[in-house]
């Protein structure tokens, strides 16, 4: 950066602890995030494999198998979805390919990490249409891994922070709109999702989502702010649905919102609310192997185990 000419050097906006804009239009993040390769875990057995799915958008995932135990083993399938407030980490930074090869491992799941398009360089709806891609993807169940151990009758979607919020929004598309059907047989059921302290709006000015989505700059746009919107929460198509909340999350409220909305809408599934006492936002990945950390987790297993 030239910091001798004005316009490089003058913040125009500024989001503290996700990114700040130029007024040359440069985007500066406080945070980046490093690569982890895919990887074979000799202790806990997981293999992980990276696919592109559209590349002309860098559209990627990363796959993770279990330890196969016995023949014909077939597993859950999860799909995830990162958080980092729709504008910054990556399914492939360690942050995220640790925390995989632990879901995988100890939920027993054969799992879909999604890297999508990142804002504000690509504006909303960009990373639901590219996790969108990726559900179409999975739908055609043709990938090796997928195909030989996946259990298509129990696909559940999840994600952290802004990750819980994209989760949300496929399910959604896959509930309602007859532009986005999923183009699968009747073998792919989608069963639940794990919504891990979710990024929703709240009826108030959020300076992420108005920068990022200039279409609809208010929070109250359904893909922001579900809760507002009860008649499209009630068309929701699965039947469980698991929302974890920490106790000092500074969007906590918007997880409890979420919770009661559902139970008032109408919609005919399980809800089931978990809080986490004296933790802040994604602690579980902040600490993975603290106590706490290790009892999300369980939920998170026995919510995939127990569910149908």
């Amino acid at each position: 950066m030239d910091l001798t000419n004005p316009e490089s050097s003058q913040v125009i906006y500024d989001v503290p602890i996700f990114f700040k804009v130029y007024k040359n239009g440069q985007i500066e993040r406080y945070r980046k995030h490093d690569f982890a390769p895919p990887s074979n875990n000799s202790v806990t057995g997981v293999r992980s494999k990276d696919i592109v799915i559209v590349p002309e958008n860098n559209v990627t995932v990363r796959l993770y198998l279990p330890k196969i135990t016995q023949n014909d083993q077939k597993f859950p399938l999860l799909v995830y979805f990162h958080g980092g407030g729709f504008v910054i980490e990556s399914a492939f930074s360690t942050y995220y390919d640790s925390y995989l090869h632990s879901v995988a491992a100890e939920t027993n799941v054969i799992a879909v990490s999604v890297e999508y398009r990142l804002a504000p360089e690509h504006k909303i709806p960009a990373c639901y249409d590219d996790s969108w891609a990726v559900m179409k993807w999975v739908s055609q169940g043709s990938e090796p891994w997928l195909k030989s151990y996946a259990d298509f009758s129990r696909v559940f979607l999840s994600g952290d922070s802004s990750g819980a919020n994209i989760a949300h929004n496929m399910m959604l598309r896959a509930s309602i709109d007859e532009d986005h059907k999923l183009e699968v047989g009747d073998s792919l059921n989608l069963v639940g999702m794990s919504l891990i302290h979710p990024y929703f709006g709240n009826n108030e000015p959020d300076r992420i989502w108005s920068y990022i989505c200039p279409e609809n700059p208010n929070s109250d746009d359904p893909r922001c702010n579900p809760a507002a919107h009860p008649s499209l929460l009630s068309k929701l198509c699965c039947s469980n649905i698991l929302i974890c909340t920490a106790e000092k999350d500074f969007i906590r409220d918007r997880g409890w919102t979420y919770y009661e909305a559902l139970k008032k809408c109408g919609w005919k599934g399980e809800v089931e609310i978990k809080e986490t006492q004296g933790e802040q936002h994604v602690f579980h990945l902040n600490n993975p192997t603290c106590d706490k950390a290790k009892v999300l987790m369980k939920w998170m297993a026995d919510f995939f185990q127990q569910s149908s």
